[in-house]
């Protein structure tokens, strides 16, 4: 061996190991087993927040539609405080029960369908369409508990998997985009009767 080079063990471990951590945080979450650390996870936490926080206006937007006393939007508030409980009980769940890092939040396509196309469309009232979502949630349980659940997971194509993910997050970019500017949204897709959609931006004035 040329000079200056050390030799390895052959068991000796690639780089250096976190320390080994003892806090009653650390021990229940398996710190040390996981390969982590508690600033790690609490960064990792932030920036998942963060990366999700729009959910608390969104989901309130879409469901305000269907859901009110008096007119649309009467509701917003008490929806946004039901969005947080929620995606607060079910992300804690995921973290204490099963132990992932998995925050979890109302999906946007569903929620969409229920507004838009169960309760407006349909003309279905939301207290019978949150009816049968409660129907839902108790069968999606009982499929999950009896393991049918993962098999049907399991059976669909990744490909699939991957262009849902993509769709959904296409729908809530026009959600975005075709709100109305008074409410916040972004007024830059209109409607318009002769191609169902159009841009607003096309309208301004050119320089």
């Amino acid at each position: 061996m040329s000079s200056g080079s050390t030799e390895l063990e052959p068991n000796s471990p690639p780089g250096p190991q976190p320390p080994e951590q003892t806090g009653a945080i650390a021990r229940f979450f398996k710190f040390d087993e996981l390969g982590t650390t508690l600033r790690t996870e609490v960064i990792a936490g932030i920036t998942t927040f963060v990366t999700m926080a729009y959910i608390l206006v969104v989901n309130p937007g879409i469901l305000s539609n269907a859901i009110f006393l008096q007119e649309s939007g009467d509701l917003f508030g008490e929806l946004v405080i039901a969005t947080a409980i929620s995606s607060a009980i079910a992300t804690l769940v995921m973290g204490f029960l099963a132990n992932y890092p998995f925050a979890l939040a109302p999906g946007m396509g569903l929620n969409a369908f229920f507004a838009f196309s169960v309760v407006i469309g349909l003309g279905i009232s939301w207290q019978l369409a949150l009816a049968a979502v409660l129907v839902e949630g108790l069968i999606f349980i009982a499929l999950t508990v009896s393991n049918v659940r993962s098999q049907i997971i399991t059976a669909i194509p990744e490909c699939l998997k991957r262009a849902t993910a993509v769709g959904i997050g296409l729908f809530i970019a026009y959600i975005g985009l075709s709100g109305d500017p008074a409410v916040g949204g972004a007024g830059i897709i209109v409607a318009n009767e002769a191609t169902k959609l159009h841009w607003a931006i096309w309208d301004s004035p050119k320089r």
